[in-house]
């Protein structure tokens, strides 16, 4: 139904002549007419009213299917980032009614999900710069450390705080209960790996390796790392050697050595990994984990003008491989602020 057609069914169901209607929204009952004729169309900025007049949702106006309003939500949410208010609520009650739809239930739960993530993220934004402020004018006091450590997900020295107890047990949970996924058995051990649960992530890692979609690379990378959990560092660098020498094309395996040689800080052999990485990747477009690496690498090394170099390989990445731009898609947002303040360091 086209959207003048649309305007006239809502305003006889909510029993308004035009004028009436135009009377509501400051206009001459005119443009009411034009519009249900389809002579002409209302201004964007009358829409929310008219919404708010008829008791519906900006997307009820112009019928959009489900599918339709799924993905407007998805692109609202990646083009910006922080949702207004009534927005955030309309989607939030939206995406309520359609958790247990049998065709669009599981899509529907994946983006309350991301709604609730993408509130969450903003507001953690606004904490972590009102809590550096109050640490800037206390240095000396505890208040509002706890605060930017959730909020930047700082590192937390109390083990009762740091470890990672709860998400082992969601994940052994999940790996239980669907013993042929591989992803399930990946996450549980990253997360016993970092609490150096190295017993227990070899077995897992057992059962992982015997899976028919275990990623080969990540067989050995897994090997590497519980060996660091024990404090060998000496075989978890055999282990990558060898894996670098049996695969040097292969970019997963170079990604892989690339990140292994960054958490050990030999940053001119991560560089090398990554830039490595990146060449090899057939794919297109490319994902642009490995040139933040390097951008983050760079930094740390106090190299900002060479970081803020990266920043422009990342945004030529972003807008010439993936076509997105800063009216599509927030990281091309965040890509040129964290250039322009690269370049400010530098």
């Amino acid at each position: 139904m086209e959207l003048g057609q649309k305007i006239k069914q809502l305003r006889f169901k909510a029993g308004l002549t035009q004028e009436q209607l135009a009377d509501r929204l400051g206009i001459g009952p005119q443009s009411v007419s034009k519009w249900e004729n389809a002579v002409a169309m209302p201004d964007i900025t009358a829409l929310p009213l008219l919404a708010e007049i008829f008791g519906v949702t900006i997307d009820d106006l112009f019928d959009l299917t489900v599918e339709q309003r799924l993905n407007r939500i998805e692109n609202r949410m990646d083009a910006e980032e922080e949702l207004p208010a009534d927005i955030f609520r309309e989607y939030e009650d939206f995406l309520q009614t359609e958790l247990n739809d049998e065709a669009h239930g599981k899509r529907a739960t994946e983006l309350i999900a991301y709604l609730y993530w993408h509130r969450m993220n903003a507001e953690a934004n606004k904490a972590a710069k009102y809590a550096k402020e109050a640490i800037r004018r206390a240095p000396g006091e505890k208040g509002c450390q706890w605060i930017l450590n959730k909020a930047e997900n700082h590192a937390v020295w109390d083990w009762n705080l740091a470890n990672h107890t709860r998400a082992i047990a969601f994940y052994r949970e999940l790996a239980e209960a669907n013993p042929d996924v591989a992803l399930p058995y990946m996450y549980l051990l990253d997360n016993l790996i970092a609490d150096h649960r190295a017993d227990e992530a070899e077995r897992w890692l057992d059962r992982y390796c015997a899976l028919e979609g275990a990623h080969p690379v990540m067989k050995q990378v897994y090997r590497a790392y519980i060996a660091l959990a024990r404090f060998d560092e000496a075989t978890a660098d055999g282990i990558m050697e060898e894996m670098l020498a049996q695969r040097p094309e292969d970019d997963a395996a170079l990604f892989e050595c690339a990140q292994y040689y960054a958490a050990k800080c030999d940053y001119k052999r991560a560089i090398d990994c990554y830039e490595r990485a990146f060449a090899a990747d057939t794919r297109r477009p490319r994902f642009q984990d490995a040139l933040m690496g390097i951008a983050d690498i760079h930094e740390i090394m106090g190299n900002y003008a060479d970081a803020a170099k990266t920043y422009d390989r990342i945004l030529d990445l972003l807008e010439n491989e993936w076509g997105l731009s800063e009216e599509t898609d927030s990281s091309v947002t965040v890509a040129r602020k964290e250039r322009e303040r690269l370049l400010a360091k530098a």
